[in-house]
């Protein structure tokens, strides 16, 4: 009877097993193909999901008429946590390595990354200095895809080997959920890029080669904290430090400055940028034929009268208010009663809203010689950035396309261009919750390794980041005047992102090798 039952039993449950795997497979059928298994399929939500193997191609580029053939690797490497125990992040990375080299552990090397902060690095990495550059063609909106992909000319290949390197959380870099406070902020960024830096010398050999940084925006900011760090944490000296769209002391941005009253700094550093715009988009009452001389009558003009009109505050007379209103409208372009009803005080996002409103457009942001319609005419500020709107569809598609096709990588991975609106950043340095300002950190390296060089590039449309911001803290840093020779200044008529205009690309590169073989001893 008990066996029976037993066997009963058995073909009852095979055949109920039977039924539920028809209506699976009916169910599936409904569905249609399923995509593949990815990155988080199955993973915990407090584990890393597996890393993806590193993964090595070879090609060429030519660079000014020299072909270089290259081995590029595309992969991560591991952070550990404070104690060095556990993996709480990986940060992805494209090295480029030039082939043929005959001791390659003393080529120099550069990490480069933009910033944000929550920026990946596709666009110094397909832009810049990669073997392959986007091409833009014009300051209006791109064309919808196929986009293309071109051999870039001006790849710093040909003095340096490369390493692009994304931020946690940005690009394929991962991190560990509920250890993101370990990694936004601007000492915790700091931290990772060190650790990573120092990771990757010693993976690949290089603790003897010529050592660089390039931050472009936020990545300078970066760069500074990093020049101190990788000092103090691991007594690496750094041979250079190359600065692109600088911003180091975050009370001198030109974005918003009416939050933080009383300080006219932004207003007088970006003058030069309101100019050379208005300039560019023929909207200056006077004919200036030499744009660089314009410029240094602005930059006269914005710390003399001006700076000391904006000092005297409420204590200046309506006559030299008049004047200085008057002077500039002559070099904004911007109505003289405007002007006034600022008191004297413009900030970014109005003047890119209010230079072209009479024609419905507003001006870029990152680069002001980009121009897009308004979408509020009546609005105070720019309700967008008409030059990131422009790129940003051509570089994500030709990056993702590039990476799986060419770097064989990141198949069955999302590519995180930015992280904007899933971090919250730290804006606390040193202990400090006042505003950023990390000029102190440049500074210290620079005193305690006197032979560290410095050089900014900073385009004269780029309203982000104003060029004379740049110049004006670099040249206020706490450093002896003698070392104020180690500090290299390059200007172009293009934006934020320089290499977005073809013959400042050239130059960018030009210039940047010849500083990167100024800043070291070629091995015999």
């Amino acid at each position: 009877m008990n066996k029976r039952l037993n066997l009963l039993i058995i073909v009852v449950c095979f055949q109920l097993g039977m039924l539920a795997m028809h209506f699976q497979t009916q169910a599936q059928e409904r569905r249609g193909p399923q995509p593949p298994a990815t990155e988080n399929a199955g993973q915990q939500k407090d584990k890393l999901p597996p890393a993806q193997p590193d993964v090595t191609t070879t090609g060429s580029v030519t660079v000014e008429g020299q072909r270089i053939d290259y081995q590029a690797v595309a992969g991560t490497i591991p952070l550990l946590d404070e104690n060095e125990q556990d993996t709480t992040a990986r940060m992805f990375y494209v090295a480029y390595f030039k082939q043929g080299v005959s001791d390659v552990s003393t080529r120099p090397l550069t990490f480069l990354y933009n910033g944000g902060p929550g920026s990946a690095t596709i666009w110094l990495h397909m832009g810049a200095f990669g073997p392959r550059r986007v091409v833009i063609d014009s300051t209006i909106h791109m064309h919808g895809a196929p986009y293309e992909l071109v051999n870039n000319d001006y790849s710093l290949l040909d003095a340096t080997d490369l390493v692009f390197v994304d931020a946690p959380g940005t690009g394929f870099s991962r991190v560990m959920p509920g250890k993101e406070k370990d990694y936004y902020g601007v000492d915790q960024d700091g931290r990772a890029f060190s650790q990573f830096i120092m990771r990757f010398i010693t993976k690949y050999g290089r603790w003897n080669s010529p050592k660089f940084l390039f931050g472009e925006s936020y990545g300078t900011t970066r760069s500074a904290v990093l020049s101190s760090m990788l000092q103090n944490m691991y007594d690496i000296d750094l041979n250079g430090v190359i600065l692109l769209s600088q911003i180091l002391s975050f009370d001198n941005s030109i974005d918003g400055p009416s939050r933080n009253p009383g300080n006219d700094m932004p207003y007088i550093l970006g003058l030069p940028t309101f100019a050379a715009t208005a300039w560019y988009h023929h909207q200056l009452p006077k004919n200036h034929p030499d744009l660089e001389a314009f410029i240094r009558e602005v930059e006269n003009f914005a710390t003399g009268a001006y700076a000391q009109a904006l000092m005297k505050g409420a204590t200046l007379d309506p006559n030299t208010f008049n004047q200085i209103a008057e002077q500039l409208h002559q070099y904004t372009g911007l109505d003289v009663d405007y002007i006034k009803k600022a008191n004297l005080r413009v900030d970014g996002g109005e003047f890119e809203q209010q230079l072209l409103n009479k024609q419905g457009l507003t001006t870029g942001r990152l680069d002001t010689r980009f121009s897009g319609p308004s979408l509020d005419i009546l609005s105070q500020r720019a309700n967008y950035d008409p030059q990131s709107e422009a790129i940003s569809g051509a570089y994500v598609s030709l990056f993702n396309d590039y990476v799986r096709k060419v770097l064989k990588y990141g198949q069955n991975m999302d590519y995180h261009p930015t992280i904007y609106g899933r971090m919250q950043w730290d804006w606390t340095h040193g202990g400090s919750r006042m505003g950023v300002n990390v000029m102190n950190d440049l500074a210290t390296a620079m005193k305690k390794n006197p032979t560290l060089k410095v050089l900014l590039n900073a385009g004269y449309y780029d309203l982000a980041t104003p060029f004379y911001e740049g110049v004006y803290e670099l040249q206020h840093l706490p450093i002896p005047n003698d070392l104020q020779k180690n500090i290299a200044y390059a200007f172009y008529e293009s934006g934020h992102m320089v290499y977005l205009h073809v013959p400042s690309l050239k130059q960018l590169h030009d210039r940047t090798k010849q500083f990167i073989e100024s800043c070291y001893t070629p091995a015999h």
